[in-house]
């Protein structure tokens, strides 16, 4: 089985920042794309950022410049530094992985979502 377990959210007030951690843990042998997502009140859930296994990142257009996605493979763990935050910014943040993980008795991979937490921007 495995998990993913999130940390960092809060209160901040716009122009703040704020780093958002994420730690995947079970039964692990890789992982592959990680990223992090967003859902506002009444919207839907959109990707925020995504990193590769090899370093390479994708933002949204509303984050770029301002939010920055980072990796330790070492310790399984996904980063999001979040500056210059505006009030559009609050939202439930989850993490995400693609996990190779035994399924079955064999390796296979398998998408896993935290369970999210909660940004609030404002004065």
């Amino acid at each position: 089985q495995v998990q993913l377990v999130e940390s960092g959210g809060g209160l901040v007030q716009p122009g703040g920042s704020l780093r958002l951690s994420c730690t995947a843990s079970g039964s692990i042998f890789s992982i592959n794309d990680m990223g992090w997502y967003r859902q506002a009140p009444g919207k839907e859930r959109d990707l925020v950022a995504g990193i590769t296994s090899g370093g390479d990142t994708n933002y949204a257009d509303s984050v770029k410049g301002r939010f920055t996605i980072s990796r330790d493979n070492a310790k399984n763990t996904v980063y999001l530094h979040m500056n210059s935050l505006k009030p559009e910014d609050t939202a439930v943040y989850y993490c995400n992985a693609e996990v190779v993980t035994v399924l079955g008795g064999y390796p296979g991979n398998l998408e896993v979502w935290g369970q999210g937490t909660l940004v609030t921007v404002s004065s």
